[in-house]
């Protein structure tokens, strides 16, 4: 069997997405390809995010916001999307969840760290369901 792949969305690929492959990556290791892309990408990865996630030993600095790609969406397995709406692309037979979570953008370390612990706390989920055995 393939490994899995897991897209996670939102509009700016700059917060709630980056925290979230993130956390898959540092929890799966490589049981599971991680993507994460944005219909509207800022320019750099929201910095409480980064500081928030360097907390609690999960590097993301080296990563940029990217454009959600046809491509990617049509290749990945699991869907994550986070607030952007319309403006992620549906495909028949992809398992999508969408997961309503504060938008971390404008808001300070303080105000990030219960957004990345609920992001945690449903990877973990995502995970025990994709990868049981991991």
């Amino acid at each position: 069997m393939t490994k899995p792949s897991v897209l996670f969305v939102c509009v700016h690929n700059a917060g709630r997405s980056q925290m979230a492959a993130g956390w898959l990556r540092h929890l799966a290791g490589d049981a599971v390809e991680v993507r994460s892309a944005g219909s509207a990408p800022a320019e750099t990865v929201n910095p409480a995010a980064v500081e928030a996630m360097r907390e609690v030993g999960v590097d993301i600095t080296d990563q940029t916001p990217k454009l959600l790609e046809y491509a990617t969406a049509e290749s990945s397995d699991v869907i994550v999307t986070m607030g952007c709406g319309d403006a992620c692309p549906v495909f028949p037979g992809k398992r999508y969840e969408d997961w309503q979570l504060a938008d971390p953008a404008g808001k300070g370390v303080a105000a990030v760290r219960p957004i990345r612990d609920e992001i945690r706390r449903r990877v973990e989920l995502l995970l025990a369901e994709l990868a049981p055995a991991a």
